[in-house]
């Protein structure tokens, strides 16, 4: 075991033989420990026969081990009036849970149970396969959200950051326990796991609680390669998707970053601008002035070698095609012309604060940490990341802009009682 000197900011990490990490951060005061086992995998790992495989599993580690069935598992960390839960996302797999930091040991067990020793009972997949079908019949059913899945589908179209994450009521309706098991085994292996850890945690304790359950994690086969970086469709799409609607969606999307870009920093000061919140220029045209909308935003979506920018609106079906045509000018506008100095210097502190904010809970300081590492392959400070913002300017947003906003990577959905003829017609005006 190889243990590395003790970072800033309470922030230690060790490295397990076999490549398993331990991250953590203490946190002075803090009577709380967030605890998350994180696996770089997700989504975008799966072949098209799998899609929706990662998510699947993510809902069977909680279904028993050889020492505990499902309700066992959830009774026990309700004794100790603690939180277990999991999430997937296209890059990685989080199981986490949060408790008292007196009942670390007793989390650790269950969690290193769960994460190590799930048995995958036959019974159990055929009782999650409905779960989950239910949850996917949800997605479709959920116009808001279905929208998104339309947007990147037709974004990313014939690459895996396009399909759904919770896959299709096909393939899960009939993926065999074979294939999940060998999707388990090849993609969580040592060299992949992260675990991170923040609040009333004390770092070498934790090793010990750990060391014993995933230092015996055998290296595995190599990795599979990873469908990589690009976008496959090419040009201006515009989609329209009839649906009987009270309003028409619409979600329109063109390229982002990578997430360690060292303009990441400018892309969310650009997207605070834009539509990032009731500041914004989106939800103070849209919705402020003209009552267009509701709900109108963007937001970012950045992968280890891609991303996306998205902006989301619900507009009367009469006025929708105007709700496009100030989004597309807002956008222009960023291009064309410099932000404010007031405007800027507004953006990067909303954002700051929300950042600091955020770190009011030990689970947020596990999160910000172990995304810190999977992300950058180390801890970013508050100080580096707060420099960051400060040091984005005008010029920084333009040209970002510029490089962004182009008419050819630009794809429009649009969802509910449709007018063909108005969107076709209006398309031509309103080019980027």
């Amino acid at each position: 075991m190889e243990n590395c000197a003790k970072l800033t900011n309470m922030v230690q990490e060790t490295t397990f033989d076999n490549g398993v990490r331990v991250v953590t951060q203490q946190v002075p005061g803090m009577h709380t420990v967030s605890i998350g086992v994180w696996v770089s995998n997700g989504a975008r790992c799966e072949q098209p026969s799998e899609h929706g495989v990662a998510h699947f599993i993510e809902h069977l580690l909680f279904k028993g081990t050889h020492r505990r069935t499902a309700r066992q598992i959830t009774r026990e960390i309700d004794s100790l009036g603690g939180v277990l839960n999991a999430f997937t996302s296209y890059e990685y797999v989080c199981y986490y849970a949060k408790a008292l930091a007196r009942t670390l040991p007793q989390v650790v067990d269950i969690l290193a149970d769960m994460f190590l020793h799930s048995t995958f009972p036959a019974d159990e997949i055929e009782k999650e396969r409905k779960v989950v079908l239910q949850e996917i019949k949800m997605r479709d059913d959920a116009p808001e959200e279905s929208i998104h899945d339309r947007l990147h589908q037709s974004f990313w179209k014939g690459h895996p950051l396009g399909q759904p994450i919770l896959g299709t009521d096909q393939i899960i309706g009939s993926i065999t326990r074979d294939t999940i098991l060998e999707f388990r085994n090849h993609w969580y292996r040592p060299s992949e796991i992260l675990i991170a850890a923040a609040g009333g945690v004390e770092h070498h304790a934790l090793v010990e609680l750990l060391q014993e359950a995933f230092s015996c994690l055998q290296p595995g086969e190599p990795r599979r390669g990873l469908q990589t970086n690009s976008r496959v469709s090419a040009g201006r799409v515009l989609e329209l998707c009839e649906r009987d609607l009270e309003q028409t969606l619409i979600c329109l999307g063109t390229v982002g970053l990578p997430t360690s870009s060292p303009e990441r920093y400018s892309l969310m000061v650009l997207n605070a601008i834009l539509g990032g919140g009731m500041s914004s220029r989106l939800f103070e045209e849209i919705r402020e002035k003209r009552g267009l909308a509701y709900s109108v935003y963007s937001y970012v979506s950045s992968f280890a070698d891609a991303g996306t920018l998205s902006i989301y609106a619900g507009s009367e079906r009469e006025r929708s095609c105007e709700a496009v045509t100030i989004i597309l000018e807002e956008m222009s506008r960023l291009r064309d012309e410099a932000v404010p100095l007031d405007e800027l210097e507004a953006a990067r502190e909303q954002i700051k604060g929300k950042i600091l904010m955020s770190l009011e809970s030990s689970d947020s300081y596990m999160s910000r940490l172990a995304r810190s590492y999977l992300n950058f392959g180390r801890y970013q400070p508050l100080d580096e990341i707060m420099a960051g913002f400060d040091a984005v300017t005008a010029d920084d947003l333009q040209q970002l802009a510029t490089r962004l906003f182009r008419d050819e990577t630009l794809n429009i959905q649009v969802m509910g009682k449709v007018d063909p003829h108005c969107f076709t017609e209006k398309s031509k005006l309103i080019a980027l």
